[in-house]
């Protein structure tokens, strides 16, 4: 199984899992250029894989949460690509790449996937991990870091506000990134679990209005 996984729900990444091995990888820590790098670097991906896109038995995609801007960019070169090269498309929540590595770690119990929404709030998940292997058991939503459950914190969010969130050492830093996001795909695919399809996880209104009528002017 041969999946391009694509996430920008953060910053842009890219990577190559083939059955469950990442083979090839791309990342930036650039939030403000998701479509300018992200098809070069999958060209890049396939050309040094020696592959071409219809070689791939899917795509998945980083389905949010996260911002308006970064998501589409994302989805909207993994729906491209999935039409031009006709493969399969299918959509991850974006925290359970970071609740994919932090399952290996905890190996069994409780714990939390956090990254920043800004605004001084959160996303997150809840999750379990059973002998290394996460499943979501609440979430995603969007909030202020008090309102979190007390568990262990991994992500992003956790470095953010380390008064408010139990962060686990080593792991406060982590952005969703498509490598983990491809093995948790490839592995629920292999399963023959079903994912999730490519509609984004704003959480949020759009800050963007359509402007109303001009007043009248009067006198």
């Amino acid at each position: 199984m041969l999946i391009l996984s694509l996430d920008t729900s953060a910053a842009a990444s890219a990577a190559l899992v083939l059955d469950g091995v990442v083979t090839g990888a791309f990342a930036t820590e650039d939030t403000r250029s998701h479509a300018e790098v992200l098809a070069p670097a999958v060209a890049d991906l396939l050309a040094e894989a020696g592959i071409t896109g219809t070689d791939l038995t899917a795509i998945v995609v980083g389905v949010g949460p996260g911002p308006f801007t970064g998501l589409r960019a994302g989805l909207a070169t993994a729906r491209t690509l999935a039409y031009v090269w006709d493969v399969p498309l299918h959509g991850v929540m974006s925290l359970d790449s970071i609740a994919e590595d932090a399952a290996a770690h905890a190996g069994t119990g409780e714990f939390l996937v956090a990254t920043d929404a800004r605004r001084k709030e959160v996303y997150w998940a809840r999750y379990r991990a059973d002998d290394g292997v996460p499943g979501v058991l609440e979430g995603p939503h969007v909030g202020a870091p008090s309102s979190l459950p007390a568990l262990p914190t991994y992500g992003k969010g956790a470095g953010l506000y380390p008064d408010v969130l139990a962060g686990v050492a080593g792991f406060t830093e982590l952005h969703p990134s498509a490598a983990a996001l491809g093995r948790s795909a490839s592995r629920r695919l292999s399963a023959g679990l079903a994912l999730l399809d490519t509609a984004p996880l704003y959480l949020r209104e759009s800050d963007a209005r359509v402007p109303g009528p001009r007043k009248r002017a009067t006198g």
